[in-house]
């Protein structure tokens, strides 16, 4: 099969709506492409990030109806976390998969492909373990299944590769914990929930000036821990506009601190329910924030899946990732 990493040029929806999920949420969702073509569903990542028209571009316009949407409280969807009003209790991973399930029938799709990484990774795997009969194929560019080692890694383990900028993290979490030492500073051993945990009740302080430093600080760790891939934009979580920034943290934040509201280990325990579904994991071997392993043990675990490693590639993808991932797209449209 040959590889272009050239995405396809951009479209615009040709529909779109907001969906009454319940819980007073409205969930925005569009579609592109063909409206007669192979549906699939693209599963943005954070939590908390909302899609992007560059997902888009993945598709084969002609071939694909390709459907996106915010998750709850981000991107279009209202209300918006950015709103320190917004009450994020009904924003959990069970609410986000009976959304995805609400507009599958809402669009009146029988199966659909998925797609998606980071955080989108453990969504498409909680849905498709969940619901393996409304699932066609999986592309998977960057794999994640949140466990709480995973995050304890991301927001803790991964510090001793930037020491000074996992301490300026912990500092700034120091703010929202009581477990300090002498010095005012979160104990060394904390764990990456506890941390979360901490930003989290920062997020939700009345002070606009705490959470805009709350969220500073978290954005400063997440870039640091990517400093060192060679491809993509330098500062992809400070770049972002504040109120896209506030709401991507906060969510983060509260997923994280809460497990994700997964059992420990249960979305690698339970990947034989993803036999009979075709699968192609893409993972970059320079990811430090989701390192290989968890690729690599999903792709042992589940006999339909096939796993590339992109050895010039971290967590922001390459050319090399975009190629493999439209070209499995393309393969799958077939």
């Amino acid at each position: 099969m040959s590889l272009t990493s050239d995405p396809y040029p951009p479209i615009e929806p040709y529909d779109a709506g907001m969906l009454d999920v319940g819980d007073g949420n409205l969930v925005y969702w569009e579609a592109c492409g063909n409206p007669r073509g192979k549906p699939a569903l693209v599963v943005h990542g954070g939590p908390g990030s909302g899609c992007t028209a560059r997902a888009r571009r993945h598709f084969d316009p002609d071939r694909y109806r390709v459907v996106l949407f915010d998750q709850r409280g981000c991107g279009r969807s209202t209300p918006h976390a950015g709103d320190p009003a917004t009450d994020l209790r009904h924003n959990t991973t069970p609410h986000l998969l009976a959304d995805m399930e609400r507009l599958r029938r809402h669009l009146g799709i029988e199966r659909w492909l998925l797609f998606g990484g980071s955080w989108g990774s453990t969504l498409i795997l909680a849905y498709a373990e969940q619901h393996p009969e409304r699932v066609s194929e999986i592309v998977i560019p960057g794999v994640t299944t949140t466990r709480r080692s995973e995050t304890d890694w991301l927001y803790r383990g991964v510090g001793r590769f930037f020491p000074e900028a996992w301490e300026r993290f912990r500092q700034g979490a120091a703010q929202g914990t009581r477990r300090m030492d002498g010095t005012g500073v979160a104990h060394a051993g904390t764990r990456g929930g506890d941390l979360a945990a901490a930003y989290a009740r920062l997020m939700d302080d009345p002070d606009p000036a705490v959470r805009e430093r709350a969220a500073a600080d978290w954005c400063a760790w997440e870039d640091a821990v990517l400093s060192m891939e060679p491809h993509g934009s330098a500062n992809p979580y400070g770049d972002r506009p504040s109120k896209a920034r506030l709401a991507l943290v906060r969510i983060c934040a509260h997923y994280f601190s809460h497990g994700a509201w997964l059992e420990e280990g249960v979305l690698l325990r339970e990947a034989g329910r993803l036999t009979g579904i075709p699968g192609v994991l893409i993972h970059g071997r320079l990811d430090l924030s989701s390192p290989l392993d968890t690729a690599w043990e999903l792709s042992r675990s589940w006999a339909d899946a096939r796993l590339i490693v992109i050895d010039d590639a971290g967590h922001k993808g390459s050319a090399r990732t975009r190629a493999e991932a439209i070209g499995a797209l393309d393969h799958f449209a077939r």
